[in-house]
């Protein structure tokens, strides 16, 4: 499957839509982030409670980074997972060509 992923070409149009998709996925994310963020520093009480917050954004940082990845070679896997997660819906991927939608929707699967 990865040797597909590879050489799957991404048309302008499918190369938009991806990138609409991605950045839609990853604000809300980031958003959610945010809101914890501050509940975590709104609860905090003392400086020592500051190092715990601190932990909280190196490990959520640590795993956006490693989730979206936007190379096109990744593209298909993210979008996956994304769905799996609840993070996009294949409605959002509508337009990409019917061999990536069906590669998304294994990786959606597992």
């Amino acid at each position: 499957m990865r040797e597909l992923m590879r050489e799957m070409k991404w048309s302008a149009a499918e190369k938009k839509l991806s990138r609409q998709a991605f950045d839609m996925a990853l604000q809300a994310e980031l958003a959610k982030v945010l809101q914890d963020f501050k509940a975590r520093a709104a609860a905090a009480q003392s400086p020592e409670d500051i190092w715990p917050v601190e932990r909280f954004l190196n490990q959520r940082r640590r795993e956006l980074d490693a989730k979206y990845d936007y190379r096109y070679s990744r593209l298909i896997p993210v979008f996956g997972r994304l769905i799996r997660e609840g993070r996009l819906t294949e409605a959002q991927l509508e337009g990409l060509s019917e061999d990536k939608l069906e590669s998304i929707r294994r990786v959606a699967a597992l």
